[in-house]
C-alpha cells in the first residue's frame, strides 16, 4: 500500500519533472530545463517568499492551541459548550472558511469595515493579501492544535504533577518544567502538521484571491496547480511539486533528528 500510494507517485513525479508534457500528447524528455526555467521565474520566488511568510506566521498556531487547551482543560460548568465552540472551526472546510473571511474582509459591507469605520481592501492589496489569508487559515489550524494538546493533557502523568505540587511548583514553573516536557511528542506533531499545512496551503488562496492580485499571494502549491490545470504544463508543474516536496522533507527530517536526539 505504501509503495503504490506513496513511493510510486513520488518517483513518477520526479521522473515526470524531467519531461515536457501537456497531459495528452507524448512526453518529451527535456532534462533539467523545467528546473532551469523554474529557478529563473519571478513568480517562483514570489511563491517561495509567501510560503516562508505562511511558515513563520503559521507557527503561531501551536502556542495558541496550547493556550486554548490549557483554558479548556478545566472542570467548570458549561466547559463542554465552550469546547464545542472552539472545536467548530476545525470541522469547517477550507472553502467555507475562505468564504467567511472574504465576507469579513469585504471593504463595503464586511465586519472589518464596520469595526474600523472604513473599508480596507485587504484581499485587493498586494501588500496585505497574503497576511489576510494566513490570518484566516490560523483559525482552523489553532483549533486542530488545540485538539492535539487537549488529548495530550488528558494523558499527563498524575504522579509527576502531584509530586511537583508538593514541591511547591505552580503556574509558569509547573507548565515549563513539568507539563511541557510531557507534551513534547504532541508539540512535535503539532509543529510538523502545521509546517506541512503552511507549505501545502492551497484552498484558501484559491477561494479568497486566486493567487492575486497580480500573483502577489500565490504559493508553490497554487503555482503548481495553475501551471498544470490552466496551462497544461504537467512536467513544469511536477518540477514545482518536487521542489516543494524537497523543502518539506528537509524540514521534517531536521525536526525528527532533533526530537530523537533529545529523547536519547
Amino acid at each position: 500500500m505504501v509503495g503504490i500510494y506513496v513511493i510510486w507517485p513520488i518517483l513518477s513525479s520526479v521522473w515526470l519533472s524531467f519531461h515536457a508534457w501537456d497531459g495528452m500528447t507524448e512526453k518529451t524528455f527535456v532534462g533539467l530545463d523545467n528546473y532551469i526555467e523554474l529557478f529563473h521565474a519571478p513568480t517562483f520566488y514570489t511563491a517561495l517568499k509567501n510560503n516562508l511568510i505562511w511558515l513563520v506566521l503559521f507557527l503561531l498556531a501551536p502556542p495558541m492551541g496550547l493556550a486554548v487547551a490549557l483554558y479548556l482543560n478545566q472542570a467548570v460548568a458549561g466547559i463542554r459548550i465552550v469546547k464545542s465552540l472552539f472545536f467548530a472551526p476545525f470541522v469547517l472546510s477550507g472553502v467555507v472558511v475562505g468564504l467567511i473571511f472574504s465576507w469579513f474582509y469585504d471593504p463595503t459591507f464586511g465586519l472589518l469595515a464596520v469595526i474600523l469605520g472604513h473599508g480596507v481592501p485587504v484581499l485587493g492589496d498586494a501588500h496585505y493579501a497574503t497576511f489576510g489569508i494566513v490570518f484566516a487559515a490560523l483559525w482552523p489550524q489553532t483549533a486542530y492544535c488545540m485538539i492535539l494538546y487537549l488529548t495530550g493533557l488528558t494523558a499527563l502523568n498524575s504522579e509527576q504533577l502531584e509530586a511537583a505540587r508538593m514541591e511547591g511548583a505552580k503556574g509558569w514553573t509547573m507548565l515549563w518544567h513539568v507539563v511541557l516536557p510531557q507534551l513534547r511528542p504532541v508539540t512535535f506533531m503539532a509543529i510538523v502538521v502545521t509546517v506541512i499545512g503552511a507549505l501545502r496551503s492551497f484552498d484558501l488562496i484559491s477561494v479568497m484571491t486566486g493567487g492575486g492580485p497580480f500573483e502577489s499571494s500565490t504559493v508553490l502549491a497554487y503555482y503548481m496547480y495553475d501551471q498544470a490545470i490552466k496551462y497544461y504544463r504537467i512536467g513544469y508543474s511536477a518540477a514545482i511539486a518536487v521542489v516543494l516536496f524537497a523543502i518539506m522533507l528537509v524540514y521534517i527530517v531536521y525536526h525528527l533528528r532533533r526530537m530523537l536526539r533529545n529523547e536519547l
